[in-house]
């Protein structure tokens, strides 16, 4: 990396301090969106206006920096394809959260690293090192910890009768994500960043909308039957959008293939937000698996990049 790279970059405290930031917003967001829930809000609702509020920004950005909206040729399945996988995404973690402790949904999500290894080891890619499958063995352990399956095969009523569909929904969520992620760097490595971030809010905010008007999810433009849902509303959209945005501007910036495990601390986040303000608590030996499982994370993160 040449000197005036390393120049651009912001001092790390400042870097990690920020990261951590935005890590906490996006932490907090899952969790106002469990309170709109809570009161009423519809599961599409709550992805259009975080849509729509990422997309405003996204394009104001884009018409401020004046670039082209011409895509590379026969870029444009590919990127409806992301679009429409982050439609996905979004819907199944929101899913998740409607069903699971906010910090326990973020921890099914973020095993994206996990099957983006092995999706792309089955379509050609390098195989997986020893070092990577011991480590993604290690975060599944401690998954199988944090969501206490032997509780659960022992009394499946006990944890609640939407307990495996949230399960389900969030390791969903994560192939999706893990998806995206593949088609991007393989098919649309071209296209700007700036570029492929709006035409994929576009799509899922438009997938919103035809969704909602369709009336494909029973209640799923429900508004809030409370103050609280309204507020809970207002605040993921609003969280949801300043920390990506926040992220999108200073990402030049925060030399990432140094600091990006620094915004694994979102699942702690949530633990603590969703604690003070849900009273969602998990019990110690799940406490215990949550940390073997964002250490696992972190430690991938560590080694993909080497």
């Amino acid at each position: 990396m040449s000197d005036t790279s390393r120049s651009n970059f912001l001092p790390r405290h400042l870097a990690i301090l920020l990261m951590m930031s935005v890590a906490t917003m996006f932490a907090a967001n899952h969790v106002a969106a469990r309170v709109a829930f809570d009161h009423g809000v519809g599961l599409l609702l709550a992805v259009l206006v975080r849509s729509c509020v990422a997309c405003l920004i996204l394009l104001s950005l884009f018409l401020w920096q004046r670039k082209s909206w011409r895509l590379p040729q026969g870029s444009w399945p590919w990127q409806l394809a992301v679009g429409l996988l982050i439609t996905l995404q979004s819907l199944c973690l929101y899913s998740a959260v409607a069903r699971l402790p906010v910090v326990i949904a973020l921890l099914l999500v973020n095993t994206f690293p996990i099957q983006l290894a092995l999706l792309s080891w089955a379509l050609g890619g390098s195989r997986p090192t020893l070092r990577s499958c011991l480590i993604m063995g290690t975060i599944l352990v401690g998954l199988l910890i944090v969501l206490d399956i032997p509780a659960w095969l022992a009394d499946a009523d006990a944890l609640g009768p939407e307990w495996s569909t949230g399960i389900l929904f969030g390791l969903a969520a994560a192939f999706a994500f893990a998806s995206a992620l593949w088609v991007t760097e393989h098919r649309l490595a071209a296209v700007g960043s700036t570029l492929r971030s709006l035409l994929t809010m576009q799509t899922v905010l438009l997938a919103m909308l035809v969704a909602g008007a369709s009336g494909w999810v029973p209640g799923g433009m429900s508004l809030p039957s409370a103050t609280a849902g309204w507020v809970g509303l207002a605040l993921l959209a609003l969280l949801y959008g300043t920390g990506f945005s926040t992220l999108f501007i200073f990402v030049p910036r925060l030399n990432m293939a140094r600091n990006a495990p620094v915004m694994n601390i979102e699942p702690v986040a949530s633990l603590v937000i969703g604690y003070i303000v849900l009273d969602q608590m998990l019990s110690p030996g799940q406490l215990v698996g949550g940390a073997v499982v964002v250490a696992g994370i972190v430690a991938l993160s560590l080694s993909r990049q080497r």
